[in-house]
């Protein structure tokens, strides 16, 4: 007897639906075809012992079990559930199948039945519903990711005789009920950190209210211990909060890496990806066999913060470049090509030098001649390029430390940056693709940054006597555009130029020495 059942299969951020037919006749021997990977053609072993345990027989006569479309390659052991539903169906086991047409099926398998989660439920969920399926069966584990998409049957299980019965109609299972908008809202303010904990630094907490608010990358310059890393991990609280079509990116991204806690529903807060510097360029950009979302992507909507940025290797960092021009990676391989989007703000934050005290106001840097350079020199001319905002950070004194008044709230500021973005929605609604500052080009550059004669003066002779280099020039109109957003001010002034210059500190000729 030929039955069907239908799973799904995941590829980059989307689903494809899966036709699983299970064909038992007259021979011998199980097959699986259509492109399986290991992992699937071991799912008979786990399905045979699934069935057997709880008190069912696996046809002892010819099976052959195909997953179509047959040229697109199946990985994963998610399509288990599918195929032991329809071996007991097609082996005449399973009393109805009037359900099963309706409904996608997914979960891996233990050999006594029980079901593990699965990657990707959310997008998944979204291709069922697009397709006009009825409803979901998966793992309860991914049940309430799952149910995040509307007008769609969401049925989590633990258990294969609990999948059994409901298509038998002789168990009733209760459908998973989100309300998506509610707990997205709920969610999206509550936060760990606040720059109201840091203690002075007033001038960074300056420097990356403008990035947020622009969406620039920036760098932090610092001796050990002047707060660099404590800095960034507060950048996402004064970041806008997601909407709801940017937190469903954002999900999906992090259910297809299985990077989702179980019993996960939306993401409603930025992410912030912090990799160690021994990462490699596949799990920075994504790769595999089987593309997988890198850590660019896992930061998509939100920060990606590399500590220590001199100590990455070179070519790891070398292949952010293009994917931070173009907002996207496109991992190609010989049978499939995937894109990933990687929408990201770079803060990165290194010591100026290799014993880590250049420049500082009380210690000595004990560096050998050249050694400051060379360590600068580790990054490279054009990932500098694509960082607006060079800032340098000192050691907090100990009054600072010591005293008792608290600094500026993350919500004071997180105010102004809405504002200031919204300042920038406005301006960019007819330019796709662009949403803020940090984004324009070059043609746009000249059209939006218009400055007057005496900040022309000012930049001119800044760019002369700090020995500016050209790279400089777009970004500092970029920065100085976003602090008259901050100000609310129509045009670029004087003193908003100023404030942009002094952030781009790697650029001055001699700044190494």
């Amino acid at each position: 007897m030929l039955v069907k059942t239908f799973g799904s299969a995941v590829y980059g951020v989307d689903a494809i639906t899966i036709t699983v037919e299970v064909n038992v006749m007259g021979g011998s021997n199980y097959f699986i075809v259509g492109l399986p990977d290991s992992a699937v053609k071991e799912s008979l072993q786990r399905v045979e012992s699934a069935i057997k345990t709880n008190n069912f027989h696996m046809p002892r006569t010819k099976l052959v079990v195909s997953l179509a479309p047959a040229d697109i390659r199946k990985s994963g052991s998610a399509f288990d559930l599918a195929i032991a539903i329809g071996t007991l169906a097609a082996s005449e086991q399973l009393l109805q199948t009037d359900k099963l047409s309706e409904y996608i099926i997914m979960g891996e398998l233990n050999l006594d039945g029980t079901i593990q989660p699965i990657k990707g439920a959310l997008p998944i969920a979204i291709t069922a519903r697009r397709e006009g399926f009825k409803g979901l069966i998966l793992p309860v584990q991914n049940c309430r990711e799952a149910a995040m998409v509307n007008s769609l049957e969401v049925y989590g299980v633990s258990h294969i005789t609990e999948v059994i019965g409901f298509l038998n109609n002789e168990t009733f299972l209760q459908p998973t009920i989100v309300n998506t908008r509610e707990e997205f809202f709920q969610a999206g303010n509550h936060f760990e950190f606040d720059f109201s904990d840091v203690k002075g630094q007033e001038n960074i907490k300056r420097a990356l209210e403008i990035a947020a608010a622009g969406g620039h990358n920036a760098i932090l310059i610092g001796p050990p211990g002047a707060g660099k890393t404590m800095l960034a991990k507060r950048l996402p609280t004064i970041l806008p909060p997601l909407t709801l079509p940017e937190a469903l990116e954002t999900t999906k991204i992090h259910s297809v890496a299985g990077k989702l806690p179980d019993n996960a529903s939306l993401i409603a807060r930025r992410p912030f990806r912090s990799p160690h510097h021994t990462v490699s360029d596949a799990a920075l950009v994504g790769g595999g066999g089987l593309p997988q979302p890198g850590e660019i992507s896992l930061a998509h909507n939100g920060v990606l913060f590399l500590d220590e940025l001199p100590e990455f290797k070179r070519t790891v960092l070398e292949v952010m470049r293009q994917p931070m021009e173009e907002r996207k990676v496109t991992i190609s391989r010989a049978r499939v090509a995937v894109d990933f989007p990687a929408s990201f703000m770079l803060i990165a934050s290194m010591n100026p030098c290799p014993c880590g005290f250049y420049n500082h106001p009380e210690k000595e840097c004990t560096c050998a001649a050249g050694a400051v350079q060379k360590y600068l020199n580790k990054i490279s001319g054009p990932l500098l390029d694509r960082i607006d905002l060079h800032v340098e950070v000192t050691p907090v004194t100990f009054s600072e430390l010591s005293g008792t008044k608290s600094g500026e709230g993350s919500n004071v500021i997180r105010e102004r940056v809405i504002r200031a973005r919204s300042i920038q929605a406005e301006r960019y609604r007819e330019q796709p693709g662009v949403y803020c500052n940090a984004q324009i080009s070059s043609r746009m550059l000249k059209e939006v940054c218009v400055i007057r004669p005496a900040g022309e003066n000012l930049l001119k002779t800044a760019m002369q006597k700090l020995n500016l280099s050209a790279r400089a020039y777009d970004r500092i109109l970029k920065v100085s555009r976003t602090i008259a957003d901050l100000a609310e001010s129509d045009i670029i002034q004087s003193e908003h130029l100023a404030e942009a210059i002094q952030y781009r500190s790697l650029d001055r000729a001699g700044w190494a020495g």
